[in-house]
C-alpha cells in the first residue's frame, strides 16, 4: 500500500503499545477512509477471529462513502469479494475465512435510542470511526466501551481511529485544542492530514476547494477548525474575536448581569456594564448570601441602580434575586415585545429572544468584552459560537439550540453567554419600572 507520510504515520501510532485514541483528518482529500480502511483490513487479516467496527452517522452514507473506499482498498491489495472476503448485505458486516469480522454500524444519536441500546452486548477488538464529527461524544464513548474481544488473546490494546473534517464540538475540545496547547495525554494523538499531503489527490479537486467561501475554505482547505460552516450559527467568528478589540464601544449606562451557580459546582459569572462594555468576573464556590454580597459589592463600586441588576432566576438564583431584590430573569417566560413597536415577537421564550438580539449586536460590532484572562477568552469564543438557531428548517417560533445541547457540545454550561445574553433584556424591557425597597 502506497502511504502518504501522513498516513505512514498513523498506522504506526495505531501499531504501537501507547495510544488508544487517534484523531485523523482536519481537511478535505487527506486520505481519511482510504486511511481508516487499510487499518481495518490489515489487523482483520492479520489477527483472526477478531470483530472490528466500521462506524459512521448514518449507515446509508457509510456504504455509500467509507464502505466504497474499504473496496477500493481491497482491490489495490488484489483481494477479490467472495474469495478473500465477502460481504453481506443483510447484516452489513464484512467476513474473512480466518472468522474475523468488520461490522458496518449506524451511530447517530436517535431521540428512540438517546443511550445506543441497539449496540447492546456489542464486543469489537477496535474501532474506526469516519466523520468522527458528524457523531455525539456520548456515542463514541459507548463504542470505546465495548472494545475488548480478543485483546489478551493477541497482545492488543484497545485502539479507537477517528477521522473528520474541523468542527468546534467535541472534537475540538478533546483534541485539537488540547494538542495545540501541548497538553494531550500520551494515550490521544492528533494528526492533522491536509489536501496538500496527499499526492493522490487531482489538482482540480484542489482548485475546486480554492473557490469555496472564506467559512468552507478555511476548514476544508486549510484544516482550520476554528472555523464553523454551520448554517445555523447566529453569530460570525471573526466578530465574536472583535468583541475583545472593540474598544471603541462607548459607555452609558451602568448594569449588571449575573448567573448564579449551586454552591460548590459550576461557576457563579458576573458582568458589570457600561452600556454595552461589559467586564467579566468569575467566582467559584459560592454560596446564594455570598453571591448575593458579590453582586452587592458591584453594584456599590460602580454606581449601578437596584434596577438595573438582572441574576438568572431559575434554581438557586431565586435566592440571590429574594436577598438582592434585583431583577429575576425567568428563562422560558415569554417574549418582550419589540423595543422599537412594542409589538409580541415569534420567539419560543424570553431567552431565544435575547439571544438573537445579542448576536445582533455582536455581528454589528456593538459589544466589547474587558477580558485578559486568555482561558476565560476562550470560553466565551466557545460558548458563543454555540449560539445557534434550532429548528431552522421549521416555521415555528424562533429558539435557541437547547442547553443541554450546548453542554453535550462543549462539556460544561454557558455561564458567560448566559450573562452577555442578559443585558438584552434591559433592551427589550426599557418601558418596564422597577422599584427597588
Amino acid at each position: 500500500m502506497n502511504l502518504t507520510a501522513k498516513q505512514s504515520k498513523a498506522l504506526r501510532y495505531l501499531q504501537d503499545g501507547v495510544t488508544t485514541d487517534l484523531l485523523y483528518g482536519g481537511a478535505a482529500g487527506g486520505g481519511k477512509s482510504i486511511m481508516g480502511s487499510y487499518w481495518l483490513l490489515k489487523m482483520a487479516l492479520k489477527y483472526p477471529d477478531t470483530r472490528w467496527l466500521m462506524g459512521r452517522a448514518e449507515l446509508k452514507t457509510l456504504k455509500e462513502t467509507t464502505l466504497v473506499s474499504f473496496f477500493k482498498v481491497c482491490e489495490i491489495q488484489q483481494l477479490k469479494a467472495d474469495v478473500h472476503y465477502k460481504f453481506n448485505q443483510q447484516s452489513n458486516s464484512v467476513h474473512f475465512p480466518n472468522k474475523s469480522i468488520i461490522l458496518l454500524k449506524d451511530l447517530f444519536a436517535y431521540p428512540s435510542d438517546p443511550n445506543f441500546d441497539s449496540l447492546g452486548s456489542l464486543e469489537i477488538t477496535g474501532a474506526f470511526i469516519d466523520e468522527c464529527n458528524q457523531i455525539t461524544e456520548k456515542a463514541k464513548n459507548i463504542v470505546r466501551s465495548r472494545i475488548r474481544h480478543g485483546l489478551d488473546e493477541n497482545g492488543l490494546i484497545p485502539k479507537m481511529l477517528m477521522t473528520c473534517n474541523p468542527a468546534k464540538n467535541w472534537v475540538y475540545h478533546e483534541f485539537y485544542r488540547p494538542d495545540k496547547e501541548g497538553k494531550l495525554p500520551v494515550y490521544k494523538k492528533f494528526i492533522k492530514a491536509l489536501v496538500t499531503d496527499n499526492d493522490k489527490v487531482s489538482a482540480t479537486y484542489y482548485d475546486n476547494l480554492l473557490k469555496l467561501d472564506k467559512n468552507s475554505k478555511e476548514r476544508l482547505l486549510y484544516g482550520n477548525f476554528e472555523y464553523d460552516d454551520d448554517p445555523s450559527t447566529l453569530i460570525d467568528y471573526d466578530k465574536i474575536l472583535d468583541c475583545f478589540t472593540n474598544s471603541f464601544v462607548p459607555g452609558g449606562e451602568k448594569y449588571i448581569t449575573a448567573d448564579i451557580a449551586r454552591f460548590g459546582k459550576d461557576k457563579t459569572v458576573i458582568g458589570v456594564w457600561n452600556d454595552l462594555r461589559v467586564k467579566i468576573y468569575t467566582y467559584s464556590k459560592l454560596s446564594v448570601v455570598e453571591s448575593a454580597d458579590k453582586i452587592e459589592q458591584h453594584r456599590q463600586e460602580n454606581n449601578v441602580p437596584l434596577s438595573h441588576v438582572i441574576a438568572d432566576e431559575d434554581g438557586v438564583g431565586g435566592g440571590v434575586v429574594d436577598i438582592t431584590g434585583c431583577v429575576g430573569f425567568v428563562n422560558n417566560s415569554s417574549p418582550l415585545g419589540n423595543p422599537v413597536t412594542q409589538e409580541k415577537e415569534n420567539y419560543n421564550h424570553v431567552k431565544s429572544q435575547c439571544y438573537f438580539y445579542l448576536a445582533d449586536d455582536i455581528n454589528k460590532s456593538l459589544v466589547y468584552i474587558d477580558c485578559d484572562d486568555p482561558e476565560v477568552k476562550a470560553m466565551i469564543i466557545e460558548e458563543l459560537e454555540q449560539v445557534k438557531q434550532w429548528r431552522m428548517d421549521t416555521d415555528g417560533k424562533r429558539q435557541i439550540i437547547p442547553k443541554d445541547k450546548v453542554k453535550e457540545m462543549i462539556g460544561r454550561s454557558p455561564d458567560y453567554s448566559d450573562v452577555l445574553m442578559m443585558r438584552q433584556w434591559f433592551k427589550l424591557a426599557p418601558q418596564l419600572t422597577w422599584v427597588a425597597f
